[in-house]
């Protein structure tokens, strides 16, 4: 039985190249040019590797400009001291901030925002809404300085991890509200950073898939910050009953 010709046309395509040189179930199909003599597994095999090659360029131009945007301020703490420094680093990556007595500033659909706050000098940043910034373990040099930050929101930040929850102490003084719901890369050990943080009085660790027990870990962070509200998956996601701690329904319940 012939194969069919609609077959025939996509095997000699995938060889040569193109479709010249196909003349149906009797006809040759004669690989041409550069591709002659090549099976389709080689021809694969090629093109895989450019995919791959490709694909790790893309993947180092984002890294590139990730780390570009997590650069230091440190020229405009200089300038204009670490809140306005700050401020602008938030800013830039698409953030809010607010000002002690003042309004949030954030910037418009196009990215913008208004420099006048260059002139709060003297007044401290109490609130940081990060959430969905690339910010990352570098960028968190132009926030720790802030030592007046009191809400910290990292929500849904895709490139915060353990390491970077492990660099929070030096807002433990002041830090009373931390969000970090939806982060991909934060684990248990991460939230274990958490320790120093004793005047925290809010923790959102919502939505963290590298937890593997949500619930058993919800119940750790709340004992190791008794003060704190935590919210999370609730007590008894993920955590597993044993079979010998399963009740039996089948045996009946005797009054005593």
């Amino acid at each position: 039985m012939a194969a069919p010709r609609t077959s025939l046309r996509l095997v000699a395509a995938i060889r040569n190249g193109s479709s010249r040189g196909i003349h149906g179930p009797g006809g040759a199909a004669t690989p041409e040019g550069s591709q002659k003599g090549k099976t389709l597994l080689q021809f694969l095999s090629d093109r895989f590797y450019d995919v791959e090659f490709m694909r790790e360029y893309f993947l180092q131009r984002h890294m590139l400009k990730v780390h570009q945007k997590n650069r230091s301020f440190a020229h405009l703490v200089q300038d204009y001291g670490p809140n306005a420094a700050g401020a602008c680093f938030i800013l830039k990556q698409g953030g809010a901030v607010k000002f002690q007595n003042k309004e949030w500033i954030r910037p418009n659909e196009r990215g913008h925002f208004r420099l006048e706050f260059l002139k709060f000098q003297g007044v401290p940043v109490e609130a940081v809404d990060a959430s969905g910034c690339a910010i990352n373990y570098e960028g968190l040099d132009n926030l720790l300085l802030l030592k007046e930050l009191q809400s910290l929101s990292l929500q849904h930040c895709p490139h915060v991890d353990d390491w970077c929850l492990s660099r929070l102490h030096p807002l433990a003084s002041s830090l009373q509200e931390l969000s970090l719901a939806g982060c991909p890369h934060i684990s248990e050990r991460g939230l274990a950073c958490l320790h120093h943080l004793q005047n925290l009085r809010r923790l959102d660790i919502s939505d963290l898939p590298a937890v593997s027990n949500p619930g058993l870990t919800q119940i750790l962070v709340e004992e190791m910050l008794p003060n704190c509200e935590v919210l999370g998956a609730g007590w008894a996601q993920g955590l597993k009953v044993e079979p010998e701690e399963q009740p039996d329904r089948a045996s009946p319940v005797h009054a005593w």
